[in-house]
């Protein structure tokens, strides 16, 4: 083993966002859209930040 440390990446595609939350892109475009995601433009990609990720599983965990 080398020692190195994996990094958590801060920010993701809108496919790999969609995967780790198990929703499709069009519900992930919604959560965007309404504003629940927050996403970065890095010249024409999107990315969606896994900090906003976390938070919208918090809240909808705290729902239930």
């Amino acid at each position: 083993m080398s020692g190195q440390k994996l990094v958590e990446p801060i920010c993701v595609r809108v496919n790999d966002a969609a995967r780790m939350i198990g929703v499709g892109r069009t519900k992930l475009y919604e959560l965007i859209a309404n504003g629940e995601l927050e996403t970065v433009k890095l010249g024409k990609a999107t990315r969606v930040t896994t900090a906003s990720l976390h938070k919208l599983v918090e809240r909808h965990r705290a729902l239930n």
